[in-house]
């Protein structure tokens, strides 16, 4: 079991951007794909995520003097935001984290040939939304059956709400074939969205507004493109955080570049996964519902959307202004800075792309997570221990704000006396 595991752990190791082309092909040869069109079609797949994972990357460089700032003024909190990679890496130190990977698997191929679920999950490296709250049950309630079976759980719950999730993903973002699979947005900012502007819908006045990026297109023309956006928003992040002309400028166009190569990106990774998305419905009839095969993708096949960027721009300098006004707030999320862009596109999606109301949304939405990852920074620097980690001092993240099921573990730990 320990070789399996560790088989496994090197290939995750490797990245999505390697394993991604390697789970492509494999599904594309189980379609039936001709071998060299199955190879082609998952590089193109692979290349496309490389390509987002760069913009990405791109994106939180250029705002990386911003984050420096704030960290060196987060001198006065107590609470230290160790950010969502280290959280997930010390998720895979339980004891059941092997058998669990080995678990979920075979659940979805199970579910999948017995047609109560035709979404093949493929994201596998965010696998972390269900170990986490399997860690942090086991931390908390020293249980591994616990930890194990709600770990396993959550991934076999996730398929289903992600095949819910599928015609809304489908048809706001345009990824046929493709639905959101990534547990912690499904489960919470996608619900509170559809509540939150359920809310605005009873607002008069404020119902009525719809402010989407089409329309602002229209109305100030050159000034609403995604580069001249990236510009503006990247240049007054860097003057709010009083960095030197020749900073202000790189994160200006850095941010500019990265919009600008988002849906680029994503345009690529279609044509490979529609190719895929064929040859998938004529081998699947006979297994799921209609003959349709979903492919479960990262959240980050969203973040090319313009509304959800937008606000996410937005929402940097907001957030850090929050962490002064919310009372008793014992940390800088400057963490959480990194998790925001994944944050909003469900929620833009629910808010079928007017920036008012995504921005109205998002912002309530982030003040949630923030003060959820203060109020349960114990339970969370509990987990981080019994994983092996040394911390020093009380430490937390957004998981334990934009992660329901975390929420509700360390609710129960709580109410029951556990922490």
């Amino acid at each position: 079991m320990n070789a399996l595991f560790n088989i496994f752990q090197d290939i995750l190791d490797m990245g999505p951007a390697v394993m991604l082309p390697i789970i492509m092909i494999i599904l594309a040869l189980i379609f039936r794909m001709k071998f060299g069109d199955a190879i082609k079609t998952g590089l193109i797949v692979g290349i496309g995520f490389q390509g987002l994972l760069l913009a990405i990357d791109l994106l939180m460089n250029s705002i990386d003097p911003a984050i420096q700032y704030y960290e060196g003024i987060g001198e006065g909190f107590t609470t230290v935001d160790i950010g969502w990679a280290a959280v997930g890496a010390a998720s895979w130190a339980v004891p059941f984290s092997g058998i669990a990977v080995i678990l979920i698997v075979a659940a979805n191929i199970l579910l999948v040939v017995t047609r109560l679920t035709k979404v093949v999950n493929v994201d596998l490296w965010n696998f972390i939304h269900y170990l986490i709250p399997g860690a942090l049950a086991y931390a908390l309630f020293d249980s591994f059956w616990l930890g194990l079976i709600i770990t396993v759980g959550l991934s076999i719950i996730n398929l289903f709400i992600s095949e819910k999730a599928a015609p809304y993903w489908q048809e706001y973002f345009g990824v046929e074939g493709t639905t959101v699979s990534t547990l912690s947005f499904l489960t919470f900012a996608w619900p509170f969205a559809i509540l939150g502007n359920k809310i605005i819908d009873l607002i008069p006045g404020l119902r009525n507004l719809n402010l989407n990026m089409e329309k602002i297109e229209e109305k100030i023309g050159f000034f609403s493109d995604p580069a001249v956006i990236g510009l503006i928003m990247g240049s007054f992040i860097g003057i709010i955080t009083k960095q030197d002309w020749q900073t202000v400028l790189t994160m200006g166009v850095g941010i500019a570049a990265a919009l600008v190569l988002f849906p680029r990106m994503v345009s690529i990774m279609m044509e490979g996964l529609s190719s895929i998305s064929e040859e998938a419905k004529n081998t699947m009839n006979r297994f799921t519902k209609d003959g349709d095969v979903l492919v479960g993708m990262d959240i980050a096949l969203g973040v090319g959307d313009r509304t959800s960027n937008t606000t996410y721009l937005l929402l940097i300098p907001t957030s850090i202004g929050l962490a002064f006004i919310i009372p008793g707030l014992s940390y800088l999320p400057v963490g959480l800075l990194t998790n925001i862009i994944y944050m909003m596109p469900l929620i833009a999606m629910a808010s079928k792309g007017n920036l008012l109301r995504t921005l109205i949304v998002g912002l309530a939405f982030t003040t949630i997570v923030m003060i959820g990852a203060d109020v349960f920074s114990v339970e969370a620097t509990e987990m981080m221990t019994n994983s092996g980690v040394d911390v020093d001092g009380q430490v937390t993240d957004a998981y334990w704000g934009f992660n329901l099921p975390n929420i509700i573990i360390s609710l129960f730990s709580r109410l029951f006396g556990f922490s």
